[in-house]
């Protein structure tokens, strides 16, 4: 696996209602993130989804939605994401949060990580 580069994923699940200080939380988060350097964020938004309350979440006609699930994921180093978890964790009332270790293959041209 010559070329790539050890760093870390971490995926925060969340719903489309969630606020933090008057903003979307996924706001926040996504701008925490960049106040803190981190390589990049992205949003996601699922058309379906339940989390530890079982509470369906769905964005079917019949039943409109204003709390679709997130997931919020970003690539950096373990470091950098083990300051972010601990800076954003005031920010997260409920939700789910992972880690993993991934090797990136390819992050631009010439642009490193961390």
């Amino acid at each position: 696996m010559s070329g790539y580069t050890e760093a870390a994923l971490l995926r925060l699940f969340i719903g489309e209602s969630d606020r933090h200080d008057g903003r979307p939380l996924y706001e926040a988060i996504v701008l925490k993130a960049r106040e803190m350097g981190l390589a990049g964020a992205t949003v996601l938004r699922g058309p379906m989804g339940y989390g530890r309350s079982s509470r369906l979440h769905t964005s079917k006609i019949l039943r409109l939605s204003d709390d679709l699930p997130l997931v919020i994921e970003m690539v950096d180093t373990r470091d950098q994401l083990d300051r972010f978890i601990a800076a954003a964790a005031p920010m997260l009332n409920s939700g789910l949060v992972t880690l993993e270790n991934v090797q990136v293959v390819r992050y631009g041209q010439d642009v490193g990580l961390g």
